[in-house]
């Protein structure tokens, strides 16, 4: 729409709607000027023109008289016509969207986040990072939202775990008194291990199923820099089944335990009660405040991934030790944005090999 400098600025960049264009067929009929029905909708006159010009048509009159029939054409404006030209220019405007050029990222896409269990950054990030696709077809995160949204693609928003689940984040510290602490707490952790520089420092917490006593529990532990994750099946949520399945660790990782091992982080839980004793000698153990969730992040976050396969309330005894490995493995192949679209493995992989080296 064009403008002129006397034009009343609070109509800029708005289109004239129906209702404008039925005044402007009135005020014609009263032989208005354009000028003058510019000034009463408070536009530019030379908006008025381009719609009167595009709203115009011609009509055609017949008439009897004395027993002959007349034929004569009048032009005048319509509102109707000119909304419906308005319409069909409007269907030429903006820039054509990318999934209108070809099919093959909505379909891979498709594939990653129903059959894969993929997020949508993961699949941007991942398509990006590798070349899989040419980048004029390739969108953003917020636009591969909206096309699930606006019902573009077959996965729906009820196929996205994260996007129902997504809570606002409660980040501040309610102090509670005579709450018991375990050990060192996360207080005293060293900085390098806060801001995940070096390799070695886990978290450790525990899956609950239907939270009945007979049911079993998942022991998960993960890296903070890498995000490698071990899951663990424990026969309950007691002392006793931490402290054998720690040791079943140990034995499996022989003498890199100390090397991979340097600290743990775990939660007040009554279940982790002997962990600094069964390791102080070994590594640090530190616990992170009672009712502080968020002080173990990666942790809670890795949760949600399990959650995907095992939801709250299902009992962990109807899943075999190969599905809960099967987790594992896809956890550990997941890529993610945070370690710049990599997956778990492979920098896992990466930073055991940095270690033999410097050994």
């Amino acid at each position: 729409m064009t403008h002129s400098n006397d034009n009343i600025s609070a109509r800029k960049g708005k289109h004239l709607s129906h209702s404008e264009r039925s005044q402007i067929a009135i005020l014609k009929t009263q032989k208005y000027s354009n000028r003058q029905i510019a000034k009463a909708l408070g536009c530019a006159p030379q908006t008025i023109n381009s719609e009167i010009c595009r709203g115009t048509i011609t009509q055609l009159n017949r008439q009897k008289q004395n027993g002959k029939v007349y034929d004569y054409y009048t032009t005048l404006y319509d509102p109707d016509a000119g909304q419906a030209a308005y319409d069909k220019l409007r269907l030429n405007c903006g820039r054509r969207p990318k999934w209108a050029d070809t099919d093959a990222f909505i379909e891979w896409a498709d594939d990653k986040l129903l059959q894969e269990k993929w997020s949508p950054d993961v699949v941007i990030g991942f398509a990006k990072t590798h070349d899989l696709f040419d980048s004029s077809i390739i969108p953003c995160t917020t636009t591969l939202y909206g096309w699930i949204d606006k019902g573009i693609m077959r996965t729906k928003n009820m196929d996205l775990l994260e996007k129902l689940s997504r809570k606002p984040k409660d980040t501040t510290y309610r102090s509670r008194r005579n709450k018991r602490m375990l050990g060192q707490s996360i207080e005293q952790r060293p900085a390098e291990i806060d801001n995940r520089q070096t390799f070695g420092h886990w978290e450790v917490d525990t899956v609950v199923g239907n939270k009945t006593k007979t049911d079993s529990v998942l022991l998960t532990l993960v890296e903070r820099q890498t995000r490698f994750e071990i899951i663990l099946k424990l026969n309950g949520k007691d002392i006793e089944s931490v402290n054998q399945a720690i040791s079943q660790l140990r034995y499996r990782a022989g003498d890199t335990f100390s090397k991979v091992f340097k600290t743990i982080t775990s939660d007040n839980g009554s279940e982790f009660a002997g962990l600094h004793e069964a390791l102080h000698e070994t590594l640090d153990v530190y616990f992170s405040h009672p009712y502080a969730s968020w002080e173990r992040g990666t942790s809670e976050n890795q949760h949600k991934f399990i959650r995907r396969f095992i939801p709250k309330g299902k009992a962990i005894n109807q899943f075999s030790e190969t599905q809960y490995l099967r987790i594992q493995q896809w956890m550990n192949d997941y890529p993610r944005k945070i370690l710049g679209y990599k997956t778990p493995h492979d920098c896992f992989a990466n930073a055991l090999r940095s270690l033999s080296q410097a050994t």
